[in-house]
């Protein structure tokens, strides 16, 4: 009898238990980062955007641009919805931007115009006019603070190349000026601000491309994970608990030196035994076999979240990092031909969507 009574107290103690964990409400917020692929106008303006002209090499007339528009909407709309079924991102970083114009017309598309997004966009010196930004909910993001933080790289800085070290094809060409040899790239972008009254610090990020070789470029993206890992530890400093989310496309994977050594990411969150510590969930998603983008028929992830100690832990009282993903939905997905398998591009005769699969997170909080 008393080995029978016991059984039954504990299926009781486990019901309720149960039940108690089931019956708890969250808060959810999709953080979300894109590259939008040459989100060009059809103006000309003074960077380099002559091949995205109704009279250059990609004929981009304000039809496209408006398809353009559309693809990017209706991405931008859904990414997250698998777990967040009633909203869209609250942030979105985003970049191959060239101007504030394109995400005015972008935040105004009939499928984010009811979301009613904010923009935070600086113009950055790369040659092509191509730049970062965050788009955020007003409802539930107030920034205090932005800033745009430039890049120094020069080209005495390049690594040597050697015969496995190919040139890869990319229209993100690393140009430098002739007299002070510095390369001009893209800032890195700082908001600071109050997601639902807690402080959020996100840094939006388009690293150096691969323009050249990897191995010859290497040294201007391990640049950027320094500064990165300077932004992170000057704002670890002011507020030694935290809360900051760098993400981008690093063009780099998150086994490369530029994430591993110079942010110093790391593969599990048990590694993390202090505050400045970043965690990388997309390590492992790459180590697992996926993609955002794919060259030669090899897939990696270039387009990474990662997130701060204080966004791990496991009191869901404030928010907290629940989980990643990869929006690869098969719209997304070239169907046919040589790249089947890809992220459905642009080219010449249709707007696509993007070379990249846009990456997510979830941050919660228990609603009491």
């Amino acid at each position: 009898m008393k080995i029978k009574n016991f059984i039954a107290l504990f299926v009781v103690l486990f019901a309720t238990i149960n039940a108690n964990s089931q019956s708890k409400k969250y808060i959810i917020h999709t953080v979300a980062f894109y590259n939008f692929e040459n989100l060009f106008d059809t103006i000309n303006g003074s960077n380099n955007d002559e091949e995205w002209l109704p009279n250059g090499k990609m004929n981009w007339t304000g039809k496209k641009y408006k398809k353009k528009l559309e693809n990017l909407s209706k991405v931008l709309s859904e990414i997250g919805t698998g777990e967040n079924p009633n909203n869209s991102p609250t942030f979105i970083g985003g970049c191959e931007i060239e101007n504030r114009m394109v995400l005015e017309d972008l935040i105004k598309q009939p499928k984010l115009i009811n979301r009613d997004y904010g923009i935070v966009h600086f113009d950055s010196p790369d040659k092509r006019g191509i730049d970062v930004a965050l788009l955020y909910q007003k409802k539930h993001f107030k920034p205090t603070s932005y800033s745009n933080i430039p890049l120094m790289i020069y080209r005495n800085q390049e690594g040597k190349s050697d015969k496995k070290d190919k040139e890869e094809a990319t229209d993100d060409v690393v140009e430098s000026d002739t007299k002070s040899e510095r390369v001009y790239t893209r800032d890195q972008l700082l908001v600071t601000g109050f997601l639902d009254g807690e402080e959020v610090n996100i840094i939006v990020n388009h690293w150096p491309s691969r323009s050249g070789g990897e191995k010859k470029s290497s040294p201007f993206r391990e640049a950027a994970g320094k500064l990165n890992r300077q932004i992170i530890d000057s704002l670890v400093k002011i507020n030694p608990n935290a809360k900051i989310i760098t993400m981008g496309d690093l063009n780099d994977g998150s086994y490369n030196k530029s994430v591993k050594k110079e942010i110093g990411a790391k593969l599990k969150k048990s590694e993390l035994k202090e505050s400045r510590d970043i965690y990388n969930p997309f390590e492992q998603m790459a180590k697992d076999g996926n993609a955002t983008l794919f060259y030669r028929d090899s897939g990696d992830i270039f387009d990474q979240i990662m997130i701060s100690e204080p966004l791990t832990r496991n009191d869901y009282s404030s928010y907290r990092y629940w989980k990643a993903g990869i929006y690869n939905k098969p719209y997304l997905i070239q169907t046919t031909g040589q790249y089947k398998g890809y992220p459905l591009r642009n080219s010449q005769t249709e707007p696509g969507f993007s070379d990249h699969f846009p990456v997510y997170i979830y941050l919660i909080k228990e609603l009491h």
